[in-house]
């Protein structure tokens, strides 16, 4: 071969090798995905599986978020008021469990591992500035699919203005959520008091304001034995009740080897359990079949006659 035609030849692969760097280069700058299939190039297939994951991560996190937000939701007709229980028929054998005053290192984290050994979802009212010391065990109580309600960030009773109940119930709510995930508009006012401030702030913010039917008597001076803290709660069972119990607030440990026996005794008489906004959605249900049912007797009783 001549020097001119090896010249020649030299210079049209020059060209051709430039054309492709040149077009590989566009490529990966703007990212033209037809490019980079005429020219046969690949994404790794690490990057790829990355991106899928990514999405499937990014799905999965937007369904965790609605499941707790629909999880959390109170039904509308009880935005704003004031409940002690469920209104059940008789033959509705449903309670909730309710914990106050946690989380607590020891004793919720104990009382966790009984509800999940008998598959059971409870409501739990924590105080915000135990959140603040304990948010892992916050957020292993929100990972066991338990509610979480607010009680406050300090657990006060005295009266307060309207800026001191803001700020309890406020701030309690935020750590709640950015802790948790849960965003709650349950509300356990702290020793049940109604008349402080705390109660009516929250009505104005459309928290269900949660009260008891039942209690074990934990959290007394001199609290019970544990057969007593069993009983208690067994006697006073009715369908829709509200149990107030305590995983918080000083040495539960009387609560946490009660518990498994009044769950064991509650399931002999035929009960079982549900979170508050799963009960709240039990009378609500029914009473939207009352009144459709009402409706359609009105009807009947009075017929429109030709």
């Amino acid at each position: 071969m001549s020097n001119r035609k090896l010249s020649l030849l030299l210079k049209v692969v020059t060209v051709i090798l430039a054309v492709g760097v040149s077009s590989v280069s566009i490529s990966l700058l703007v990212g033209i995905t037809r490019l980079d299939q005429l020219l046969g190039i690949q994404k790794p297939k690490g990057e790829s599986a990355k991106t899928n994951s990514d999405r499937v991560m990014s799905a999965s996190a937007v369904a965790i978020t609605l499941a707790t937000v629909k999880m959390n939701e109170v039904p509308k007709p009880f935005e704003g008021t004031i409940v002690y229980q469920a209104k059940l028929k008789a033959n509705e054998k449903v309670i909730a469990l309710t914990f106050d005053d946690g989380p607590s290192p020891k004793n919720t984290a104990q009382i966790l591992e009984i509800l999940k050994k008998n598959n059971i979802k409870a409501t739990f009212f924590m105080v915000g500035q135990m959140v603040k010391y304990f948010p892992q065990v916050a957020k292993q109580v929100a990972a066991d699919g338990h509610v979480i309600g607010n009680h406050t960030w300090h657990h006060w009773y005295f009266q307060m203005d309207g800026a001191t109940a803001s700020s309890e119930i406020d701030r309690t709510a935020d750590i709640i959520y950015k802790t948790t995930g849960e965003k709650t508009t349950l509300f356990r006012p702290p020793g049940g008091f109604l008349n402080n401030g705390l109660a009516q702030y929250a009505r104005n913010e459309k928290y269900a304001v949660m009260m008891w039917s039942e209690q074990s008597g934990d959290a007394e001076r001199r609290s019970p034995q544990v057969p007593m803290l069993v009983k208690n709660v067994l006697k006073q069972a009715k369908p829709g009740a509200i149990v107030l119990l305590h995983d918080g607030g000083g040495n539960r440990s009387k609560s946490v080897k009660a518990l498994p026996e009044m769950i064991a005794g509650l399931k002999a008489q035929g009960y079982r359990f549900v979170t508050i906004p799963q009960l709240l959605e039990m009378q609500a249900q029914e009473e939207s079949v009352v009144t459709a049912v009402s409706s359609v007797t009105t009807n009947h009783e009075h017929p429109n006659h030709q």
